[in-house]
């Protein structure tokens, strides 16, 4: 079986620290082979710094994870780096995009089977040229220029207990209103129930759209979002034949009892739904792109430069990025 491949993400965060650890837990969480793209050196620099002892092995694209039981394989990146846990530095851009650029190629060759990303600093990176808000519209370019089609991704938390999509991303909030259309919505739902359907086994997936304004509008008294668009759009799904109501007040669908009614929720904007999700399950919650002709996967905290030179990172999220990338490829 292919094994994953995983990009370092910013070096300076707590990216390395946390697939270090990852690795060592490789036999009690029983997590299926990977690799790291990332630069030798600066790996063996933080490993000593933060008293990690592991073993690494520096490996090629034609054995890659071959010797996963015995030491952490490393890819390494063409572009060079340097360690300065919790400094984002512009000299570790180049090697931070290559090491996604190569993780798609790849996954789109053959030689690994999805993707886990490590996070990255967004800003450090678009203030030196990236022109992507993030790794999910950064992904989603990648595989069109591998494809040559028009790709449309979006983002999913998976958690134990719940499932989320914000239908805008990385929007600022006042943004939103003017982004939101009933096509978005749709298209969003559409992806959200295909994929809720192939890679997660569910017959007929229930999905629970939210409004956007207080108490979903109330009729238009609080904001016209609800009944010009999201209403609309909602209608469509149904005409369809999607399984999708709404839409909902967002404060009251996400308590235990709100859950039970749906399989994921559609959310307006990036923190009605990631929120929720990771207040439930955080360090178990995993991002999903949707949408994309391979897998990635990522863990649901960002870099942590505040903690990067202590040693305390947990692995936890990584670990369960590793193992959602696992079950949803577990025939290749």
């Amino acid at each position: 079986m292919l094994p994953l491949v995983l990009s370092s993400g910013d070096p300076s965060g707590i990216g390395l620290e946390t697939a270090f650890k990852a690795w060592q837990r490789r036999l009690s969480c029983s997590l299926p082979p990977f690799f790291i793209l990332a630069d030798p050196e600066v790996a063996r620099k933080r490993s000593l710094f933060l008293g990690i002892e592991i073993p690494f092995h520096i490996t090629n694209e034609s054995i890659l994870a071959s010797f996963f039981n015995h030491a952490l394989p490393i890819l390494p990146l063409n572009n060079r780096q340097k360690d300065k846990p919790g400094h984002s530095l512009k000299i570790n851009v180049a090697g931070t995009i290559e090491a996604i650029e190569r993780a798609v190629h790849l996954v789109s060759h053959g030689k690994a089977r999805a993707i886990v990303t490590c996070p990255i600093a967004k800003k450090n990176l678009c203030k030196n040229g990236f022109q992507y808000s993030g790794h999910t519209e950064f992904l989603s370019y990648l595989a069109q220029k591998i494809s040559g089609e028009k790709m449309k991704s979006i983002m999913m938390l998976v958690g134990p207990h719940l499932k989320t999509i914000p239908v805008t991303i990385h929007t600022a909030l006042r943004d939103v209103p003017n982004q939101l259309n009933i096509d978005l919505i749709v298209e969003t739902a559409k992806i959200t129930d295909e994929n809720l359907h192939n890679k997660f086994g569910i017959a007929k997936p229930r999905l629970a759209i939210s409004g956007l304004n207080p108490h979903a509008g109330e009729e238009g008294l609080m904001g016209k979002e609800e009944e010009n668009i999201i209403r609309p759009a909602i209608q469509l799904l149904r005409k369809e034949g999607l399984n999708a109501k709404g839409p909902f007040p967002a404060d009251t669908l996400f308590h235990a009892q709100a859950r039970k009614k749906y399989d994921a929720a559609l959310c307006m904007y990036h923190d009605q739904a990631l929120i929720p999700v990771k207040t439930i399950g955080f360090d178990k919650t995993v991002n999903v792109t949707l949408g994309l002709p391979f897998i990635r996967t990522s863990p649901d905290h960002g870099t942590a430069f505040n903690i990067a030179k202590k040693g305390i990172a947990s692995p936890d999220s990584l670990i369960a990025a590793i193992e959602m990338s696992a079950y949803l490829t577990k025939k290749k």
